[in-house]
């Protein structure tokens, strides 16, 4: 039987309910100060000694009595006599009994039998430590409530302090759910899902103060679930039970709760993380977290993170916020708070951001997020070249050398901004799949730095410059080769069906997956199909689009396709085969500022070594004969 949300709850007000209604208890445990960083104290910790515990010469120099120097100067310099006089003292050394000051060795002159003159009085105390100076026996070291920094372990080593009372780590469950669930380790098999959401989740919670264990897997089972919950409960103060927790016939989780305790919330209004589930047992709390790996981590940190602050007498910690123009349209819908990951660069002294997929089940999004875009509930979304406020996941230093690319898709882009960030730590290539006229409008506007494109035009046989002319007639752009590869189709092993040319697609009715609109591969496939005189309805499947090479390849593997256009690697990385039609130039297509900035020189470096382009036609289908070569346009 299906269990149906209970709610739509605003995030802010599913928090306060669940807050309300749960507490992790606060345990006590003693160690040793030197292993205390990052922890939190249980109770105020006073001094137990002085530090320094007696007076200390603060320099290299001699202890001396002040009132006997009085008087001397340049025109009356005094000798004084060892021992009677002075000591010879070192940096920390106690000061000797009945001497009140220390003259630095720098302003004394060595005479003969151990006397010395000075050519200028000592004031009373004058570069000495006195007892007490850094740490005073009672001071208030730390107070309750108070996470342990490096300097404090230091102050309380000095202050007597060798064993300290800190919160003890609140033991965290992590229970994964799903009879498709198996372990990261091992054999996948189809249909099988590889449980690597339980290590981001118990790493999240480590790094938030707690002790995490990730518990054996449990199949879809209601009387399974509740025996894992239960047994949990026995040993730790929070349970997160992951999967399970949406409507589906065999999502249990909520079924669980509401058997052994309460369920306070049961769908959040927010996209992704709706099905979060938030509830008690026995006056433990208990969170059900979606499936989908960016649901499950975004729903852990709205609702987990809070109570282990709460816990640890902590404020929550806040991202830093950038304004941003956006790069492109985020569309939104009405009703639910929406968070879209974000990727930044500093194009022409603004900072451009573009959405990521925002797909729940998409990790790589919050890999290669550099921050958040919070869309409200009331929202409809945001229009290109519109100004707003993102959280950042990085420093803002460092987006300013975050090079964008936008435009087609290719596995060098990848390479290339592998091969940048070894050549320079500072610098990170992004890149938004746009394809090859996103990619030109993208650039020609300012809202990026470089693009990749390979657009075919018909008339003239020409690649991409008949395209920048029309639509940036105004310049201010260079074109520069990037690589020449194969286009070809990308079928399943061995050929099954023979697939050679595109009238085979119209006559057997292959299940074709095209590219997006804009991009150079569907370009080129629609140019194939005018040559062929089809009509993209005679293609099943051509309203079907992937936005990458590797998405074409990857649904073609899964079966849920029969051919598409692509590039050889892409099908190498699926184990698929590759029928060669064309090649096609591939060019970088970058705006005048960014042309001659030291950022495309050292990319141009890059280029034309010979070690990456040895790299680049290993990896089959391309040829780098003109790599670096600019192109008049």
């Amino acid at each position: 039987m299906r269990k149906v949300y209970l709610s739509n709850t605003p995030r802010e007000e599913a928090l306060a309910k669940f807050l309300a209604g749960v507490e992790i208890p606060r345990r006590l445990e003693k160690i040793a100060v030197t292993g205390a960083l990052q922890r939190v104290t249980g109770k105020a910790v006073f001094a137990s000694c002085s530090m320094p515990s007696y007076h200390a010469a603060a320099m290299d120099g001699i202890a001396v009595l002040a009132e006997k120097t009085f008087g001397a100067s340049d025109q009356n310099p005094f000798c004084l006599k060892p021992e009677e006089d002075y000591h010879n003292v070192n940096t920390g050394d106690p000061l000797p009994s009945g001497f009140d000051a220390v003259i630095m060795v720098e302003n004394i002159q060595q005479l003969e039998d151990g006397k010395i003159e000075i050519l200028a009085p000592a004031t009373p105390w004058q570069h000495v430590r006195p007892v007490g100076e850094d740490v005073v026996t009672g001071e208030l070291i730390v107070p309750a409530l108070h996470r342990l920094a490096a300097p404090d372990l230091g102050a309380l080593l000095a202050g007597g302090i060798g064993e300290i009372e800190v919160l003890a780590k609140p033991k965290a469950a992590i229970i994964p759910s799903g009879s498709e669930v198996i372990a990261p380790s091992a054999e996948r098999k189809r249909g099988n899902v590889p449980d690597f959401n339980s290590t981001v989740i118990a790493s999240f919670l480590r790094q938030w103060g707690a002790e995490a264990e990730i518990m054996p897997i449990v199949p879809d089972d209601q009387g399974k679930i509740r025996s894992a919950i239960e047994k949990a409960l026995e040993i730790f103060d929070l349970v997160i039970v992951n999967a399970g927790s949406s409507a589906g016939e065999k999502d249990y989780t909520c079924m669980v709760i509401e058997e052994l305790g309460e369920v306070f919330i049961h769908g959040v209004a927010t996209r992704p993380g709706k099905p979060t589930i938030l509830g008690q047992i026995k006056d433990k709390p208990i969170i059900g977290l979606p499936g989908y790996p960016v649901s499950a981590y975004l729903s852990l940190e709205w609702f987990a993170l809070p109570l282990l602050c709460r816990h640890f007498g902590q404020p929550l910690p806040e991202r830093n916020r950038l304004e941003v123009t956006l790069g492109r349209r985020v569309v939104s819908e009405i009703g639910s708070e929406e968070f879209v990951r974000m990727t930044v660069g500093y194009v022409n002294g603004h900072f451009i951001a573009n959405p990521l997929t925002r797909g729940a089940g998409v990790t790589m999004s919050l890999v290669r997020a550099d921050g958040l875009l919070i869309i409200p509930a009331n929202s409809l979304g945001f229009e290109q070249d519109e100004t707003v406020e993102i959280e950042l996941n990085k420093p803002e230093i460092a987006l300013r050398h975050n090079l964008l690319a936008a435009g087609s898709h290719d596995l060098i882009i990848d390479l290339l901004a592998t091969t940048l960030k070894e050549r320079d730590p500072q610098m990170n290539l992004s890149s938004a799949h746009l394809g090859s006229m996103g990619g030109i409008a993208a650039v020609g506007s300012g809202r990026a730095h470089l693009a990749g494109v390979h657009l075919f035009d018909p008339e003239t046989g020409v690649y991409n410059v008949p395209y920048i002319k029309k639509y940036l007639p105004g310049g201010g752009v260079h074109l520069m080769n990037l690589v020449y590869r194969m286009q070809g189709w990308i079928v399943p092993p061995g050929n099954p069906d023979k697939v050679e040319n595109i009238k085979q697609l119209a006559d057997q009715k292959f299940s074709f997956i095209n590219r997006q609109k804009g991009a150079g591969t569907r370009v080129l496939f629609d140019h194939l199909l005018e040559k062929a005189g089809l009509t993209p309805d005679q293609i099943y499947g051509y309203q079907r689009e992937e936005h990458t090479h590797l998405n074409v390849a990857a649904a073609i593997s899964a079966g849920t396709a029969r051919v598409g256009l692509g590039i050889l690697p892409a099908a190498k990385a699926f184990g698929l085969d590759f029928v060669p039609l064309v090649e096609e130039r591939y060019d970088l297509l970058m705006s005048e500022s960014f042309f001659n900035s030291p950022e495309a020189k050292t990319l141009l470096s890059i280029i034309t070594d010979p070690a990456f382009q040895k790299e680049v036609e290993a990896m089959g289908g391309y040829s780098m004969r003109d790599a670096g070569k600019i192109i008049e346009c």
